[in-house]
Parts: C-alpha cells; structure tokens; sequence
C-alpha cells in the first residue's frame, strides 16, 4: 500500500474507523477500492496521472472508471475519490473523515 493511502488509513482508524485496503466489492468483476470502510459503505479511491495524461484520464480508462463508480454507487457505497494533490494538502482525509462521520 502506498504511503499516502497508509497515513490516511491510520487516521481513519486512529478516530475508530476500520478500513480494508485493496477492498473487493463486487461479485462478478474484479473490482477494488483503494480503501474501504465496509461497516460504513464507504470507499475511498487515490485518481492518479490527473495532470501526467494517466490511465484515469484517457478515455478506455476514464469510461471503465465510470463503469466501476457508477457499479459501487448502484451498491450502496459512498465514493470519496481524491487526486495526490487533495491528499497531500489534508483536503481528501476531511473529506474521508466526514463522509465516514455521517454515516
């Protein structure tokens, strides 16, 4: 797991949430989130290569990521995605924290 994920992770449950990374969700696809509290159906999702031209940017990418979130909301879940930046600047951890706190 990547070192921003860990911090975050260990916030989350330093305020008593327990989360799962690298969560299977679905029954059929192989999909994962990055992280997820499933007592709380919330997933937590790092969106890479924002500014680089990624993956999650181009367009097979982008339409499957679609797919995937789209898939999770129809389940329940509540997504909280987030870009490096977010993370680094505090803003993807408030934003985990008060959707996990609201539930």
């Amino acid at each position: 797991m990547a070192t921003d994920l860990a911090v975050i992770l260990a916030a989350c449950r330093a305020r008593g949430f327990e989360g799962v990374p690298e969560h299977r969700f679905h029954d059929t696809r192989k999909w994962r989130f990055d992280l997820a509290f499933p007592s709380q159906m919330v997933a937590f999702e790092r969106e890479g290569g924002v500014y680089t031209g990624g993956r999650h940017t181009r367009g097979k990418g982008y339409e499957a990521d679609c797919e995937k979130y789209n898939a999770a909301t129809i389940a329940g879940w509540k997504l909280i995605r987030a870009t490096a930046g977010m993370i680094r600047s505090g803003v993807a951890l408030e934003q985990l924290l008060a959707a996990l706190e609201a539930v």
